[in-house]
C-alpha cells in the first residue's frame, strides 16, 4: 500500500494507472475510519481495479474552530485498517498542500439551492467546502467511480449535482448507512459520547423508524409528527437541532407525486451532534390508501 502526502508524486501513480487502462475506485475521508468507511472501501474494491483513500480533515467545511479542533485523527489505526482491506494508494494531504495560499484565498465551489437548504442553512459555506475539496480530490486521483455512505444524504445528493453540472466523467455510488445491532448509524462522532450517552443514542434511530411507519400508513400532518418525534427525542435526554421530512430526490416539500420520501434528522447528545437520516416508501402507503378507499366503497 502506497501512502502519500505530496501532489506529484499522486498524479504519477495516477498517470501510470490510466496508462493501463486501470479503473480508478475513490473514497474520501477525513479519517477516524470505523466500519462504515471500510463498507465504501470495499463497493469501490467491487467497482475498481485499483482503490484510492484519501484522508483529510477538511478546515473549509468546518463552521466551528472547536470542532475541527477536536475532529478525532488516527493515522496510524487507520491506515492499519486500510492495509487488511488491500487498498492500493492512500493519499493524506496537509492543509498547506492542498490549500497553499490559505483557505480565504481558494478559489469556491458552490452548488446552488442544495448547498444552502436544511443543513446548509443552518451551517453556511459547509457544502461549499465540502463540494470544494471533492472537486480538488477528484482532479487529482481522476477517479472512474467514487463511493460516498448515504447516511451524510444532503452531502451526497450536493456531490452527485456537482458532477452532474460540471459534466465529470465519474460514477457516484451511494452506499447504504451502516448501523451498530442497535441501530445507531456508525460514525466518527459516536466515540465522543459517554457509556450513557452510548445507551440512549438509538433512539434517534428508533424515532425515525416510528416515523417511517406512521407515515407509510398515511399519516400526513408532517409538522405535527416531526413534534411527536422532538416530544421522543427529548424524553430520551436528546436535543433536537435539525428535523426535516422531505422528497427524497429533490429534497424539496413532498407533493402528491413524491414516491419516496427522506427523514433528515440532527440532534445533540450532549455535546456530541448526532446525524442520520431514514428513506420512506410513499408509494406504498398511496397504494394501502387506495386500497382502503375501495374496501370502503
Amino acid at each position: 500500500m502506497q501512502i502519500i502526502s505530496e501532489v506529484a508524486p499522486l498524479r504519477d501513480h495516477v498517470g501510470q494507472w490510466q496508462k493501463a487502462a486501470k479503473r480508478i475506485a475513490f473514497v474520501p475521508t477525513m479519517g477516524n475510519l470505523h466500519q462504515g468507511h471500510l463498507t465504501l472501501v470495499r463497493k469501490a474494491r467491487e467497482q475498481g481495479d485499483v482503490v484510492v483513500v484519501s484522508i483529510f480533515v477538511n478546515p473549509m467545511q468546518f463552521d466551528r474552530a472547536d470542532d475541527l479542533a477536536n475532529y478525532p485523527r488516527t493515522l496510524d489505526d487507520d491506515l492499519t485498517k486500510l492495509r487488511e482491506e488491500g487498498v492500493d494508494l492512500v493519499f493524506t494531504p496537509s492543509a498547506d498542500t492542498l490549500y497553499p495560499h490559505g483557505l480565504e484565498a481558494h478559489t469556491a465551489v458552490e452548488v446552488p439551492k442544495l448547498s444552502s437548504m436544511l443543513e446548509g442553512a443552518s451551517r453556511p459555506g459547509h457544502f461549499r467546502g465540502v463540494a470544494t475539496v471533492v472537486t480538488k480530490l477528484f482532479n487529482l486521483v481522476q477517479p472512474n467511480v467514487a463511493c460516498f455512505g448515504e447516511k451524510d444524504f444532503q452531502q451526497l445528493a450536493v456531490i452527485r449535482k456537482m458532477v452532474t453540472d460540471m459534466a465529470m466523467p465519474i460514477d457516484i455510488i451511494g452506499v447504504p448507512t451502516v448501523r451498530e445491532s442497535d441501530g445507531l448509524a456508525m460514525s466518527s462522532r459516536n466515540n465522543n459520547l459517554t457509556v450513557d450517552e452510548r445507551q440512549r443514542a438509538p433512539v434517534l434511530a428508533k424515532t425515525m423508524r416510528w416515523m417511517s411507519a406512521q407515515m407509510r400508513n398515511g399519516r400526513r400532518d408532517l409538522d405535527d409528527l416531526i413534534e411527536d418525534a422532538h416530544d421522543q427525542l427529548r424524553a430520551a435526554g436528546l436535543q433536537p437541532d435539525e428535523f426535516y421530512i422531505r422528497d427524497a430526490d429533490s429534497l424539496g416539500t413532498i407533493t402528491d407525486n413524491s414516491r419516496q420520501a427522506v427523514i433528515l434528522v440532527a440532534a445533540y447528545l450532549g455535546t456530541t451532534r448526532l446525524i442520520d437520516n431514514f428513506m420512506v416508501d410513499l408509494q406504498r402507503a398511496t397504494e394501502k390508501a387506495d386500497k382502503t378507499e375501495t374496501a370502503n366503497h
